[in-house]
């Protein structure tokens, strides 16, 4: 997982994930990483429109977008 990440990064690709919350709640996301530390990502979610961090430990599968598409579009 850890390559997939780093590689998004570096070629500034989006990624789909899902991820699990705090509280067991899982969602699926379209992110842009941002920053990899050593137990988080920081990324921009296109679902919350917003920079986001990420526990890493809480992201269940991870994989390269192909084609995006915004909502109402």
């Amino acid at each position: 997982m850890e390559t997939t990440l780093q590689r998004a990064m570096e070629n500034k690709k989006m990624v789909e994930m899902i991820y699990m919350a705090k509280n067991g709640r899982l969602s699926q996301r379209i992110v842009r990483i941002l920053q990899i530390k050593e137990e988080q990502i920081v990324a921009y979610c296109y679902s919350r429109r917003q920079v986001r961090t990420f526990r890493l430990e809480n992201i269940l599968a991870i994989h390269p977008v192909k084609k995006f598409q915004r909502k109402g579009a």
